[in-house]
């Protein structure tokens, strides 16, 4: 789109120019030429009077009843020190446009702020002194949210701050709205730089700084000028000491409370409504060229409109394409005859996953060797469950899924060794076509937890309130010589979301059909929903 200039729009221009940075200084500090802004003494009086106040409506959040157990649980795993979780800022997709801005993770957690209220925010957890009555009370942290302030209509950043200014992104939350909605007690975000370098020091009883250090460039070049100023000047013990933050907070994201199952359960339903919008859209798109973004847009759009988005880029796989662990292009055709691998999870505004895979007979019936093939994938995935209980590690469910994979591929012949060999640390010949994972934790992100000590995760016990995929898969690539013909370009993995409780593993998504004949009455029916 194109922009008349005008002669007025050139005396703006040069108007503006006068404050403008140089040439010579850093193109971040330079004014955007793509449009040019008013900029006379009249306008900005003009701009500031005349407006009614649109006071954006707030109430606490539910997580706000839970937040408080977790900031506890933190405060006490670093006594006497102030640890500091930026937000994140919005990150650029091309030029001047950025992405849709989701918090860190560890943020979203511990404030219990999901969607986009917040960027640039920083969650600070300041120790109270240890003399005062809260430590005799056993507090050990204060937690103060530092936000931006609201730019609304008294402002001059009102209508000239695009990221801030209500005139551009509308009544927004400042610092009275997020202290309603979070319990926590807010500050001008002007102020952090002052609050985090309080009393730092390396002597005893002076305060050290942790933070969450890939969230935010800015926030953590702020705290490393704090530390180094302060006796802190090692960055690699700097680094070691922010890793353990990190560490902690993925950690006590393990075991979910009763909202975080509750935003599990919703997310797992919004999923289910996205793959019903897909089967109800597939009839219409076989064999068109690229059907398979069609599909994707069914289900993106259905993600949008019951959540925040989704929680990962959803897998659209037909045919050749559906052995590709990670086929994310969705440019290919769906034909018939194919096998559809479609992997697809919907972030609720929460920003709590869903992790959903199916694999579907794109006619809506399965051959005999499709069935086969299939049932495999479903039974080392029942044998997963089955070897989750209160206790097993995630390697118990690993094994026990590679063990029917092993099976059935010696069973027909595609295993060159016998089962137990290839199931030995030395053999893993079965790994060829199933080479990734069995099994992840799932929350606030897909593979939640990732930051955990591999003892932590992998070695550990699974508990009640634990909640993770199991998604075994059969991937037979297009160009596998090692297979009988008709077997090549078929990929297959059914995944699904397990809550542990104390009397064991609860399939979270039951409600999603992955059984053959219920697959086949699934499709059949939303078949006939299109025609409606």
């Amino acid at each position: 789109m194109s922009e008349v200039i005008t002669e007025k729009d050139k005396e703006y221009e040069a108007e503006e120019s006068k404050s403008a940075p140089g040439p010579n200084q850093p193109m971040s500090d330079r004014v955007n030429n793509r449009s040019l802004r008013p900029n006379s003494g009249s306008f900005k009086e003009f701009m500031t009077t005349g407006w009614d106040n649109q006071e954006p409506a707030v109430e606490p959040l539910e997580s706000s009843k839970f937040t408080p157990a977790r900031l506890e649980a933190l405060g006490r795993a670093f006594p006497g020190e102030r640890l500091v979780i930026p937000a994140g800022q919005p990150k650029v997709r091309n030029n001047d446009c950025d992405y849709m801005f989701r918090p860190d993770t560890s943020f979203a957690y511990y404030t219990g702020l999901g969607e986009d209220y917040e960027a640039g925010a920083v969650l600070v957890l300041n120790p109270v002194d240890p003399d005062s009555e809260e430590a005799k009370a056993g507090k050990t942290h204060v937690a103060e949210l530092f936000v931006a302030p609201r730019a609304d209509n008294s402002t001059e950043d009102y209508y000239r701050d695009p990221h801030y200014g209500e005139y551009w992104v509308g009544p927004r939350a400042g610092l009275k709205e997020l202290a309603a909605m979070t319990g926590l007690e807010t500050h001008d975000i002007a102020q952090l730089a002052d609050a985090l370098g309080k009393d730092v020091g390396s002597e005893a009883g002076a305060v050290r700084v942790r933070v969450i250090a890939d969230a935010d460039p800015q926030v953590t070049a702020m705290v490393e000028s704090v530390r180094e100023a302060n006796g802190f000047a090692d960055p690699d013990a700097n680094s070691a000491a922010d890793d353990k933050l990190h560490e902690f907070s993925a950690e006590a994201r393990m075991i979910k409370d009763s909202y975080e199952i509750g935003e599990m359960r919703k997310a797992i339903a919004a999923t289910k409504d996205g793959f019903d919008r897909i089967l109800t859209t597939l009839p219409k798109v076989v064999d068109q060229p690229r059907s398979e973004r069609m599909l994707e847009g069914a289900f993106n759009s259905n993600a949008r409109e019951e959540g925040n988005g989704l929680g990962y880029d959803t897998i659209i796989a037909s045919g050749e394409h559906a052995p590709i662990l990670h086929w994310m292009r969705n440019t290919g055709v769906v034909r018939q005859g194919d096998m559809l691998l479609i992997d697809a999870g919907v972030e609720v505004n929460s920003l709590y996953t869903a992790d959903i895979t199916r694999t579907f007979p794109v006619g809506g019936k399965f051959t005999d060797l499709q069935k086969r093939l299939y049932q495999a994938v479903l039974d080392s995935q029942q044998a997963g469950f089955e070897a989750a209980k209160p206790g097993a590690t995630y390697s118990d469910i690993h094994h026990a899924c590679m063990r029917v994979i092993a099976e059935r591929l010696h069973e027909w012949g595609i295993l060159p060794v016998g089962v137990e060999e290839s199931l030995s640390p030395e053999g893993q010949q079965h790994r060829r076509w199933l080479a990734c994972g069995v099994a992840h934790h799932l929350g606030l992100d897909v593979h939640d937890c990732a930051q955990a000590r591999y003892e932590s995760y992998q070695g550990a016990k699974i508990t009640p309130g634990m909640i993770f995929t199991i998604e075994p898969g059969l991937y037979f690539a297009k160009n596998d010589l090692l297979l009988p013909p008709e077997m090549r370009g078929i990929g297959i993995r059914i995944e699904d979301d397990v809550l542990m409780t104390e009397h064991g593993p609860e399939w979270l998504s039951a409600g999603i059909p992955k059984q053959i004949d219920e697959v086949e009455a699934w499709m059949a029916d939303r078949a006939a929903a299109a025609l409606v």
